[in-house]
């Protein structure tokens, strides 16, 4: 929509809006599914019109993005630092922070399971960029290209094992499974050292 400004982000009142949106928002989650929620519940519920819904976020796809991609990177970096290197025991800890992830936002929302998907996207390339970063202190001549395939390799392996792990109840602890597949994934990352 050219010739519309986006909110100063830093203005007080944009804040207080937007996390009006999200509020909203996640109690609509509560309520229902995902795809019976529209816009006007959303700015019912926020007390806002629709104008100022689009002047924050493009549609309710792009404020699902918002609310629990964004938490992600917390999520991972309460966990691991950014400035550590690729171990055993960062891989370890990427997956108890992305089953944390799943099982908070399963408290959140009241069917995870609908929504998961349409986030996965942006959350496998916010891990997979992790993943790049931490290899990149360890790989020394490795080709650019080889490090980016197993970051992705890593990322998507890591989410979609976390997502299973989820959807199938947790049967046993985050600590079980990172146990069992993390020789698997570091015996593919011997190539990097």
């Amino acid at each position: 929509m050219s010739g519309v400004l986006s909110p100063n982000s830093n203005d007080p009142r944009v804040i207080r809006t937007r996390q009006l949106i999200l509020d909203a928002f996640l109690n609509q989650l509560n309520l229902k599914n995902f795809n019976s929620i529209t816009i006007q519940n959303i700015t019912e519920q926020a007390t806002i019109n629709r104008a100022t819904f689009y002047a924050h976020f493009q549609d309710k796809y792009a404020l699902l993005e918002a609310l629990l991609s964004d938490a992600f990177m917390e999520y991972v970096t309460k966990r691991v630092d950014p400035d550590a290197r690729l171990s055993a025991e960062t891989i370890q800890q990427l997956i108890f922070s992305l089953c944390d992830y799943h099982v908070s936002s399963n408290g959140c929302i009241k069917k995870y399971e609908t929504v998961a998907p349409i986030i996965e996207e942006n959350i496998k390339t916010q891990l997979e960029q992790f993943l790049l970063e931490l290899m990149s202190k360890v790989a020394g001549d490795v080709d650019p290209k080889t490090l980016k395939i197993t970051a992705t390799m890593l990322s998507w392996s890591i989410y979609g094992m976390t997502y299973r792990w989820n959807i199938e109840g947790g049967q046993e602890s985050p600590a079980e499974l990172a146990n069992r597949v993390v020789p698997y994934m570091m015996g593919g990352l011997e190539l990097l050292n």
